[in-house]
């Protein structure tokens, strides 16, 4: 089911011209509407500014959302997750960040599981149900602001499953949260985050896509990262940084490292020369994330002292470095944890 989430302000137009042929609508309605869902509007009842009888019409006929809120869940440190329902069944999860200046992060999926296979991911667990349509995207954005109140800034498309696996959705999504009519969110305060996926690297640089890149590394090590992420079997350590060094010829913009230090596997010594010799070439920062457990999984977090250990030498070798402090693990909405 499509709903009209998924369509910018002329698209919407002539869904409604499908679905209900016999009303004649002029496309200033389009964006009237549009903006209304932005809004945070729900119900058609709510939208003022059309006539009752084509409220009526587009309520029995053309669907707004095609999602719906399961669950929510609240961590003691103000992480929401929400367990989202789809049209066909399938559920996703998404998640609202609040840092301690109050700033408010969507981290929103675009798959309903994962096809990558990461060790360390609850989500590559599950694999790969299906893509999610460019509205069920946007949907999980408004979802999270209706459930919170209060205006969203920030969006990380770091949820369920590989962005740069569904590219067309992903793309659009951005543009409808970037569309003028709407929310008009700058695409410079989304970040997208990857495993990798190289000629899709290269294309968002050469679409002009304006989001922030982050690359899940992990390790600079071409031995370590196949061990656990199987992407690394298709596009090499060196086909990774090419891809990059090209988007950053292309876009400009420092693109973050995002490093998950597993205890024993990618936090030794060797790995940390690995990450010190990757780099240079790159503008980048250095993004060192602590593993949070997940059920059955074998892995085991790394100590303090090698976090610390790699932020300083990464610093003594003028690396631009930051660490990620665990939220949402009280309600299994970290990085990592985030399943159906």
């Amino acid at each position: 089911m499509i709903s009209l989430t998924n369509f910018t302000p002329d698209e919407m137009v002539e869904e409604i011209k499908l679905l209900l042929p016999s009303v004649n609508l002029p496309r200033f309605r389009g964006k009237q509407i549009f903006a209304w869902i932005y809004r945070g509007k729900t119900d058609y009842k709510e939208m003022t500014d059309l006539s009752p009888f084509l409220r009526e019409q587009l309520e029995e006929k053309v669907p707004l959302y095609s999602s719906a809120v399961e669950s929510e869940h609240l961590d003691e440190d103000g992480t929401l997750k929400l367990r989202i329902r789809l049209h066909d069944g399938l559920f996703i999860e998404a998640v609202l960040l609040t840092d301690q200046e109050g700033r408010k992060t969507a981290c929103l999926s675009t798959q309903a599981g994962c096809a990558m296979g990461c060790t360390f991911c609850r989500t590559g667990e599950m694999g790969k149900k299906r893509n999610l349509e460019a509205g069920e995207i946007v949907e999980q954005f408004l979802h999270l602001e209706q459930t919170a109140g209060g205006e969203i800034s920030h969006i990380v498309f770091m949820g369920m499953g590989e962005a740069l696996d569904n590219y067309e959705s992903f793309v659009k999504s951005v543009k409808l949260i970037s569309h003028p009519a709407g929310r008009e969110m700058s695409p410079r305060r989304m970040t997208l985050s990857t495993c990798g996926l190289v000629p899709q690297i290269k294309r968002l640089a050469d679409d002009g896509i304006q989001v922030r890149l982050a690359v899940s590394l992990n390790s600079a090590k071409q031995s370590i990262r196949e061990e656990i992420m199987p992407i690394a079997k298709r596009y090499s350590i060196n086909d990774l940084k090419a891809a990059l060094r090209y988007h950053q010829e292309q876009r400009g913009k420092r693109i973050t490292l995002e490093y998950v230090m597993l205890g024993g596997v990618n936090d030794r010594d060797q790995d940390l020369r690995a990450l010190c010799k990757f780099v240079p070439g790159l503008n980048v920062v250095v993004n060192l994330i602590p593993w949070n457990p997940v059920q059955g999984n074998t892995h085991k977090p790394t100590t303090e002292d090698r976090i610390r250990k790699f932020h300083q030498v990464l610093e003594q070798n003028d690396i631009a470095v930051t660490r990620r402090f665990r939220r949402g693990r009280g309600v299994d909405g970290a990085c990592g944890q985030l399943a159906t």
